[in-house]
C-alpha cells in the first residue's frame, strides 16, 4: 500500500468532530433510562472519555479476528497481521497504527474492513451498524465522524438492542460486560473497571461538558490538556492559556461561551489553512 493510500484512508474518517452537547447526553439517558454516571462509566472504560483522536478522526480499534471471520479467512495467509483467527496485533490502541491496519484491510475488502473495527465513544463494532439504526457500516462511520452525539446514541441503541440496559441500570457489571465486551471480559477486568469508574463518577458531579468541549478543541489545535475529563484543572488551564497567548488574547482562568466559540472557529478553519 502506498503512502498516498494511507494518507487518503486517514483523511476519510475525519468530519466535523463535534464534542458531546447536553442534548446528546439526554438522548442516550432517555433511551437507556439510566443515570449519567452509568454512561460515563462505559465511556471511560471503552475510550478513556473521548470518541476522537487528536487528529479529529474517530477513535477506533481494528479487530483482525473479526476481519478474518468476515472474509472467510481469505487473507489469513497473505496478511496475518490484519487477518488472523486469533485476536491481537493491536499495537497502540486508538492510535495511528489502527488506521494503518484499517487502510490495508480496506484495500482487500472495504466493507469487511469497516465492519471489523470498533468505532467511537462506545466502541460499537461496524458489523452492528444495522442494530443501531444505520443501513451500513459506511453510513454509521460517516455519522460518527460528525459528532460524539451520533456515537453515544449508537452506543445506547446497541445496549438496548442487546437487552443490556437492565444490567446497566442495576449495575450488574459482570452481566453487562459479558454482553458488551464478550465472554472473555474477565481477561481485561471489564466488570471491575466499570464498577470502579461508575463509583468514581458518582462521587463527583460528572464531567463538565463545557470544559470537556474546550479540552477536545484544544487537543485538536495541538494544545495538550493531558486527557479529556471535563475537569478544569491546572493542566487544562495551562493549555488554554498557551492557546490564548498564541492568539494574542488575555489569559483567563475560566472557560465561557466566547472561549468555546473562538476555539470552535479555529478548529473549523483547520482544513482551510
Amino acid at each position: 500500500m502506498s503512502e498516498h493510500d494511507i494518507i487518503g484512508a486517514r483523511a476519510a474518517f475525519r468530519g466535523a468532530a463535534r464534542p458531546l452537547a447536553p442534548g446528546d447526553l439526554d438522548v442516550a439517558i432517555d433511551l437507556l433510562d439510566a443515570e449519567s454516571a452509568d454512561l460515563w462509566a462505559v465511556i471511560g472504560v471503552e475510550t478513556t472519555g473521548c470518541g476522537f483522536q487528536p487528529d479529529r478522526r474517530i477513535k477506533i480499534l481494528f479487530e483482525r479476528h473479526i476481519f478474518s471471520r468476515r472474509t472467510n479467512g481469505r487473507f489469513n495467509a497473505s496478511h496475518p497481521g490484519i487477518s488472523n483467527p486469533a485476536p491481537g496485533g493491536y499495537a497502540t490502541p486508538g492510535g495511528g497504527s489502527q488506521y494503518d491496519r484499517l487502510a490495508l484491510a480496506i484495500t482487500l475488502d472495504e466493507q469487511a474492513a469497516l465492519e471489523s473495527a470498533s468505532w467511537g465513544i462506545g466502541q460499537v463494532m461496524g458489523f452492528n451498524a444495522g442494530t443501531v439504526g444505520y443501513p451500513s457500516a459506511n453510513e454509521m462511520v460517516a455519522a460518527m465522524a460528525e459528532s460524539e452525539g451520533a456515537q453515544i446514541e449508537a452506543m445506547a441503541r446497541f445496549i438496548v438492542a442487546n437487552h443490556l440496559d437492565g444490567a446497566l441500570r442495576s449495575h450488574d457489571w459482570a452481566r453487562f460486560a459479558r454482553g458488551y465486551n464478550g465472554p472473555g471480559y474477565r481477561a481485561n477486568n471489564y466488570d471491575t473497571r466499570l464498577a470502579a469508574e461508575q463509583e468514581r463518577v458518582k462521587r463527583g458531579s460528572g464531567p463538565d461538558l463545557i470544559v470537556r468541549t474546550a479540552q477536545i478543541y484544544l487537543t485538536f489545535l495541538g494544545y495538550d490538556t493531558f486527557g479529556v475529563d471535563g475537569i478544569l484543572g491546572r493542566l487544562t488551564r495551562s493549555a488554554l492559556n498557551d492557546y490564548q497567548l498564541d492568539q494574542g488574547l488575555e489569559p483567563t482562568q475560566a472557560i465561557d461561551d466566547a472561549a468555546i466559540q473562538r476555539l470552535a472557529a479555529d478548529v473549523a478553519n483547520l482544513d482551510t489553512d
